[in-house]
């Protein structure tokens, strides 16, 4: 589905430049993309190929059960689409011989499937970073983007209280198996890259991601904008784990598409780290009360918070304002209103394990 237009255009302190017209860098360059098949990637990559990039993607197209893959439409975004895993190094190191720039977004992204199996979350995440690794140091790839998660801050600073900022230098403390795999994949980035081989990289810690056409997988209780509205749509009671009161800092898909791509070829990005969020912290409360007023009767329940949940907490831009001569544009209100919408206007988006599963209840 088409990106739904912005209702500001991203501009920075620094520049008029429009995030588009910077990213004619990128005209003609080769780009891999591994986990190009998600939300993320899909709409990275529709950004890059109309900004003339020659975009491959490699994914295993098995994150998502019935049509997951299909809603967020990387099929149609221009790309050619490889099915294959990271960790064959054979298929990567075909790839990224002829690969100017890669984003590295291939992971088993769920806090809850990687607290119960962290198995798959160990081949998927380490053996398959690592893999990545190895062959972008092999070939003549000129800039990797690792993409990171906001989980790695865990629940912050013990001693401070109300919600925390995260700066990108303070010292982390991942409370779940996902957190500790991307910690371990920025740190294992840093040792394998950079002036010695070669290869330049740069790390973007991604906070909650949301936006059309985000659907959520089963048992997992990341996600929450679509789980929230999924649940209102059904009828069902909107289940604020742990009360509601975490915070997150709520980032759309479009945003970090933006950023993402920016990260390929901003020259003070080479060797470093930044957050990629909006600077403002919302509570799952907050989200709940903005979903309920488009499903008439919508109700909320408190269940318990489950574990490798963080409490967590929000962004500081100035890094990326910096670097990235970039700030998010879509205010969470926005954001949820469109997610809303589109919601309601694509039944058949509805996942039919968690239809029936309402049906059942």
């Amino acid at each position: 589905m088409p990106a739904l237009p912005r209702s500001t255009a991203t501009t920075t302190d620094a520049t008029e430049e429009t995030v588009r017209s910077r990213l004619d860098k990128l005209r003609d360059a080769r780009v891999v993309v591994t986990g190009g098949g998600g939300l993320v990637g899909s709409r990275l990559t529709r950004l890059l190929h109309g900004a003339g990039a020659a975009v491959t993607v490699l994914d295993r197209m098995d994150a998502y059960p019935e049509s997951g893959h299909e809603t967020f439409g990387v099929a149609r975004g221009g790309a050619r689409l490889v099915v294959g895993d990271v960790r064959d190094a054979d298929t990567v190191g075909r790839l990224l011989r002829e690969a100017d720039f890669v984003v590295h977004a291939a992971a088993y992204a769920d806090v809850a499937a990687c607290t119960r199996r962290p198995d798959i979350a160990f081949r998927a995440n380490v053996e398959g970073t690592q893999v990545v690794l190895e062959q972008v140091a092999r070939h003549p790839v000129r800039r990797l983007v690792m993409v990171s998660s906001a989980s790695v801050y865990g629940d912050g600073v013990p001693s401070a209280g109300g919600p925390q900022v995260f700066h990108e230098d303070q010292p982390l403390h991942p409370v779940s198996v996902y957190a500790n795999s991307k910690l371990w994949a920025e740190h294992q980035t840093r040792l394998m890259l950079g002036a010695s081989s070669g290869s330049e990289y740069a790390v973007v810690r991604y906070f909650s991601v949301y936006g059309e056409p985000q659907i959520p997988k089963p048992g997992s209780h990341s996600w929450m904008v679509p789980w929230l509205s999924l649940q209102a749509h059904l009828g069902r009671p909107m289940r604020l784990n742990g009360g509601g009161d975490q915070v997150r800092d709520l980032i759309h898909v479009d945003d970090v598409a933006e950023a993402t791509a920016l990260a390929l070829i901003e020259e003070g990005m080479a060797e470093q780290t930044v957050n990629v969020g909006t600077g403002r912290p919302t509570s799952v409360r907050e989200v709940a009360d903005l979903i309920a007023p488009y499903f008439p009767g919508a109700r909320q329940i408190v269940t318990p918070r489950p574990d490798g949940d963080p409490l967590g907490g929000y962004a500081s831009t100035e890094r990326s304002r910096e670097l990235l001569r970039w700030q998010a544009g879509i205010e969470v209100r926005e954001g949820v209103e469109r997610y809303v919408r589109w919601l309601l206007a694509t039944p058949e988006a509805m996942p039919r394990w968690l239809a029936d599963a309402a049906g059942d209840e």
